[in-house]
């Protein structure tokens, strides 16, 4: 069993019928949050109650309709476009169930369904997708794809993926360790692998929540310089620690939280060998977590390789990697509910 000291610390007042660990009474500023109309391209232009006011709703979500039976057809005669220009399992069938979940008609469109930047430019896509539907969510290649779409249209964008974020996965994994460690504030979660758009979108995110994020890329692959800038200023701002180097086992050093991806994303294949040369020693193993928190887990967006991480520790029972999958859709629920209508959680406030 895993330390669950910190997790009760964190806990105000215990209620009846619900676990201790998850959450707090009372009403803070996260009552009066509303994102109706809001796009998501990056949290980095969502605010620290904000964001967790999309953690309190996707968490409500999943309780009254996985765990009470509850049907909530808040999305009823609403439709999202869900536009794929990159192949996907997680975000297509946790978009496409979930909308369908909650009453609404998800319309899946590959770069073979629709004319985006192909005899109609992404302006006129934006404005004839804003007159048809609801809400647009986008999985692009580059990431003013997203800006232009968002620029011309009506309808709150959401980014399903991009080559400088992806936000999406970032409040799963949030919900995740919630969800295990009983709230956020205080935790360190290290990032050991490539410094690609997951990586930028933890470093828009962590310091909001009070967590500590320690990285580590080889050389040549570090996060995007503009980037670390606005984290750092986010680490000072919210007093938490940002800490970044080349060595693997010097990020893990005392984390709760171990976290890879990928090493050769798609539209990187012709850079595979050099990449798995460059990132030798990058593996994260029980070694790894011998130098982590007793209480350590690992994270991991899918889908795997083993060269990321070996088999002991990704089938272990430290490793939150399918209920990190699981928590896509109520998270991906809980955003577009909140971009599309003024729903109030039910269930008591997470503890943060």
């Amino acid at each position: 069993m895993f330390s669950v000291k910190k997790s009760f610390f964190c806990v105000l007042k215990i209620l009846p019928n619900i676990s201790v660990r998850n959450f707090c009474t009372g009403h803070t500023a996260l009552d009066k949050v509303n994102l109706m109309g809001r796009s998501l391209l990056t949290l980095r232009d969502f605010g620290s109650d904000e964001i967790k006011r999309l953690l309190w709703i996707s968490r409500d979500l999943k309780h009254r309709i996985k765990h009470e039976g509850q049907y909530l057809p808040l999305l009823q005669g609403k439709s999202i476009a869900m536009i794929f220009e990159k192949r996907s399992t997680r975000t297509r069938m946790s978009t496409e169930t979930g909308f369908a979940l909650l009453g609404g008609h998800p319309c899946f469109l590959t770069s073979q369904d629709i004319h985006l930047g192909t005899n109609e430019s992404t302006t006129d896509t934006a404005r004839v997708l804003s007159g048809l539907t609801d809400l647009i969510l986008a999985r692009v290649y580059s990431h003013s794809t997203l800006e232009e779409l968002q620029k011309d249209s009506s309808v709150p964008v959401i980014n399903g993926l991009s080559d400088l974020y992806h936000p999406i996965q970032i409040l799963a994994d949030f919900l995740t360790l919630q969800e295990h460690y009983g709230c956020l504030s205080g935790l360190t979660v290290s990032w050991i692998g490539d410094g690609n758009n997951v990586l930028h979108s933890f470093m828009m995110t962590a310091a909001k929540l009070g967590v500590h994020l320690r990285v580590a890329t080889p050389k040549g692959y570090e996060p995007d310089g503009g980037i670390v800038q606005e984290a750092k200023i986010l680490s000072k701002q919210f007093g938490t620690q940002l800490f970044l180097t080349s060595n693997p086992m010097e990020a893990a050093h005392g984390s709760n939280v171990l976290v890879t991806d990928t090493w050769v994303s798609m539209g990187q294949e012709e850079e595979k060998v050099q990449r798995l040369k460059d990132f030798h020693g990058y593996q994260i193993t029980m070694q790894t977590g011998a130098v982590a928190s007793p209480d350590w887990t690992f994270l991991h967006c899918l889908p795997r390789k083993q060269e990321e991480v070996d088999d002991q520790v990704f089938y272990s029972p430290r490793s939150l990697v399918f209920l990190e999958a699981e928590n896509r859709k109520w998270t991906i629920m809980g955003l577009m509910v909140a971009l599309l209508t003024d729903y109030k959680p039910k269930m008591p406030m997470l503890k943060f």
